[in-house]
């Protein structure tokens, strides 16, 4: 055995070992009828760490086990994996193989999780599609995966897709199972494609509960809880949360569209303990100025954008310190994971690296930097990234860790403070500005409820900054107020030049501002 083989098998072991440790810790492992055992190892053994295995095992040792609410009602363990049976006969004789790969264009209901089970089944990779990309988007990803087969809500008239509503009634479809799957299918999920067409990021399947251990570390999910991914499923943070859910035996609660007061709703009447959101809800959330209806959640963990560090203090002076912030990428997962104490004492960070995750601070030579010294951010954890889909595309690399394109710094505590994207800083007048704490300075007065801040053209100094601002709501702050903000902060040379108020931001289905569709932006 080679030593990269022997290090990564170490890894493996280790990383399932701390899993173990969490699971045990939460409930998740205890004893277990033997004849529910036994079909649940043998579900697990057809089908291995995948999707399709979870909910195999959770037919054999929870059958009557809620594992789906959406708007249409409850599905048990028993029903997904029935019924998911019958739509892999169904989809196999419309030529899907392990071979073949399956598009998903589906809103946060029971179709999008059980189109994931299903390819999960035949062993077809199984390719998410962002619910808010353009039809052009869409037809060129399509063209470029080689889509076999799409699954797509109606409302999205994708052509020649298999609906929800036909894709439902598959799982009716008679026969014998389907032979056990000639290969393990990859997950494809899209770049957030903030700056064009989105490119598809491979990941190998799971051969170990490492990346549970992870997040498990940190974030304390429980046996059989109820929750709530408010998370679009077809990013990296929904479809994680749908995965630690499963691992925990609970109860995924989908709704098709957020709405804050629908999720206030929703906690109190499913008993929600845990929700996977987006920094986004979190704000629309906070900004309906209602409490909890009565049931506390013990857990909203969010991902996808920034989280503004006023917001979490707010947020948490009001819900309760059940904050989680957890900063990643398509392409690495995750990175660090902030907990409430760490938002408290360090409001802005981005946390500390979990279980298993190695994280160094880098200069333009590839060496690290002592604390508080910034650098460009890279990572290494056990969930790999198998490359693009895309030819040509590459990711940049070091000793084994991936870049994740940021740069930031570490406090004396170890917790990552971010500055923002590498590319995204600017040189005005020779100066180089990161707009991201400037956004900071700006977004932490009561004035303002969401702020962008980024590089345009000048044709004398080359760049020059301009600040996108949406006001709260009565507030009246004009141009040079938004200035003084940072003017009283920051160097001359940061303080943004534009000045544009909007109604609203840009943004994407995860809440990621699409900068080119700002004005003067190019």
């Amino acid at each position: 055995m080679g030593a990269v083989t022997l290090r990564s098998a170490l890894s493996a072991a280790l990383g399932t070992s701390r899993a173990l440790v969490a699971l045990t810790r939460s409930g998740v492992v205890r004893p277990v009828r033997p004849d529910r055992l036994v079909t649940g190892l043998a579900g697990l053994a057809r089908y291995r760490l995948t999707l399709a295995g979870g909910y195999a095992f959770g037919a054999a040792r929870h059958p009557d086990r809620p594992a789906i609410v959406d708007d249409a009602g409850t599905l048990t363990y028993a029903d997904v994996h029935r019924r998911t049976e019958g739509m892999a006969r169904g989809l196999a004789r419309r030529g899907v193989t392990a071979d073949t790969r399956v598009g998903v264009l589906c809103r946060n209901h029971r179709t999008a999780v059980e189109a994931m089970v299903t390819g999960s089944k035949l062993g077809a990779d199984v390719v998410l599609l962002n619910t808010g990309m353009s039809p052009g988007q869409l037809a060129e990803v399509a063209a470029e995966l080689t889509l076999h087969t799409v699954v797509a809500d109606e409302e999205f008239a994708y052509p020649d897709a298999l609906t929800d509503t036909e894709f439902d009634a598959l799982a009716d479809t008679p026969g014998a199972p389907v032979p056990r799957p000639a290969r393990e299918g990859r997950m494809i999920v899209l770049t957030s494609g903030t700056t064009g067409t989105p490119k598809g990021a491979r990941r190998p399947p799971i051969s170990n509960l490492g990346p549970a251990a992870a997040i498990l570390s940190v974030i304390p999910l429980r046996a059989a809880d109820p929750a709530l991914i408010a998370a679009p499923l077809f990013h990296t943070w929904g479809n994680a949360g749908l995965l630690l859910i499963l691992l925990q035996g609970g109860t995924v609660v989908l709704r098709r569209k957020f709405e804050p007061e629908d999720l206030l709703d929703t906690v109190e009447r499913e008993s929600v303990e845990v929700i996977i959101g987006v920094p986004v809800m979190v704000q629309r959330l906070y900004e309906t100025g209602e409490p909890w209806r009565g049931h506390r959640p013990r857990v909203v963990a969010v991902s996808g954008s920034a989280l503004p560090s006023g917001l979490a203090e707010r947020f948490m002076d009001r819900y309760g310190d059940v904050l989680y912030n957890l900063y990643g990428s398509t392409e690495v997962s995750w990175v660090s994971i902030a907990s409430p104490r760490d938002l408290r004492e360090a409001p802005g960070t981005a946390g500390h690296p979990p279980a298993g995750t190695v994280l160094r601070i880098l200069d333009e030579d590839g060496r690290a930097v002592p604390p508080n010294t910034e650098g460009r951010v890279f990572v290494g954890n056990d969930m790999p990234f198998e490359g693009y889909t895309r030819p040509g595309a590459e990711i940049e690399t070091h000793d084994g860790l991936i870049g994740t394109g940021d740069v930031g710094h570490l406090d004396d505590a170890g917790r990552l403070h971010l500055t923002g994207r590498g590319d995204d800083m600017i040189v005005s007048g020779g100066e180089n500005v990161h707009p991201g704490p400037v956004e900071d300075l700006i977004a932490a007065s009561d004035d303002v409820r969401e702020v962008a801040v980024v590089g345009v053209p000048d044709e004398r100094f080359g760049q020059r900054l301009a600040a996108y601002v949406v006001r709260a709501p009565g507030a009246t702050v004009d141009e040079d107020g938004i200035r003084d903000l940072v003017r009283a902060k920051a160097a001359r040379y940061a303080v943004p030049r534009d000045v544009v108020f909007l109604d609203e931001l840009p943004r994407n289905q995860t809440g990621k501002v699409v900068s080119r569709e700002l004005p003067g932006v190019r």
